[in-house]
């Protein structure tokens, strides 16, 4: 039996659909109440819990052989900042300690390329380097970093541990709804529309799955496998959503500088409307930073296939024309939702 932790958000529930398709027993878990709409077609054995509540994960892992940890929160507002260090790390550290209470064989863990901090622009981003502990308490980066840190420790002779770092995640089966599906969304209409400097590099969430999948056997434990796509700049990751969407509007370019100083406002509108910004402070000094990443490990020991940048926007244009009236965007339930996705 595989247990998934985050099994309802983007990756999750496409490691999920995958999974169950292959004829695998799968187990979600989910949050009490949490929308599990993205599980709907797979339809998993479904149980409640959380990662900060021991007793309901250890009871979540009974008969369980394998486990993907995805769960995680990315905060979006500084009143997040202290949930999301208790559900990054201590979440971790309680999936860890439950894995080895419940006699599990291996535990794949859904890092981020962002545990690597942001090295020098030089540098290829490989698995070489090491993760940055020393971020800040606050950050993001940091908290993946502490987590990536603890499940590496964790392999030994009874539990086997594997990283998986992707970077950013794009794609169809997008249900709750991500920065760049809503970025994705913006961009799909006619008329003017803004766009940024900086760039990233952007990896199919169903590539990454498969990957996922890949390691149940391939993966060596207590190693980490980046799992990088195409890098492109946001000025010409518009051009392609436009292309594939049929439609074609003026561009309103924001340099960086004048962007980064009016996001703060951006995103106080964004916290009373309930919604996501479509770019925070955190996301414009990403886009900033060093995303020459390396996939080879990832190529060579986990056969990870990476399809065309242009397939995957086409299929997730395709997927939010038949999604979107469905699927609204909520700050509060993406807060809910993102505990475990």
């Amino acid at each position: 039996m595989i247990l998934i932790t985050g099994a309802a958000g983007h990756i999750g529930n496409v490691i999920t659909r995958k999974l169950v398709e292959q004829g695998h027993h799968v187990r979600a878990l989910v949050l009490p109440g949490e929308d599990i709409s993205s599980l709907a077609d797979s339809k998993p054995e479904i149980v409640e819990g959380n990662i900060l509540d021991y007793p309901s994960l250890l009871k979540a892992m009974q008969g369980v052989r394998f486990v993907y940890h995805l769960a995680s929160l990315v905060a979006i507002v500084p009143e997040q900042y202290a949930m999301m260090r208790k559900v990054n790390v201590e979440g971790t550290a309680n999936v860890i300690r439950a894995c080895k209470e419940a006699g599990v064989k291996r535990l794949i863990y859904t890092s981020s390329i962002h545990a690597y901090g942001h090295p020098d622009h030089n540098l290829v981003i490989d698995e070489t380097l090491p993760f940055d502990t020393d971020r800040g308490k606050e950050s993001y980066d940091q908290t993946k970093a502490e987590a990536s840190v603890l499940v590496q420790n964790a392999a030994d002779d009874d539990l086997e541990t594997i990283l998986l770092m992707p970077t950013g995640i794009i794609g169809p089966y997008d249900y709750k709804r991500s920065e760049m599906g809503e970025v994705t969304l913006y961009w799909m209409k006619n008329g003017p529309t803004a766009s940024i400097d900086g760039a990233f590099d952007f990896a199919d969430v169903r590539d990454v799955a498969d990957a996922h999948i890949s390691a149940l056997s391939k993966g060596r434990s207590g190693e980490a496998y980046l799992l990088g796509g195409h890098q492109i700049s946001i000025r010409d990751y518009r051009k392609v959503v436009q292309k594939a969407a049929g439609v074609k509007g003026c561009e309103v370019y924001f340099p960086y500088k004048l962007a980064y100083a009016f996001t703060p406002l951006a995103e106080r509108v964004y916290r009373l409307l309930k919604k996501r910004p479509a770019f925070t402070r955190y996301a414009l000094k990403t886009l900033m930073s060093n995303s020459v990443i390396s996939s080879k490990k990832a190529i060579e020991e986990l056969n990870y296939k990476i399809r065309s940048l242009e397939e995957t926007v086409r299929d997730s244009v395709n997927w939010w024309k038949e999604n979107q009236a469905r699927i609204l965007p909520s700050l509060r339930n993406i807060v809910k939702s993102q505990t475990l996705s």
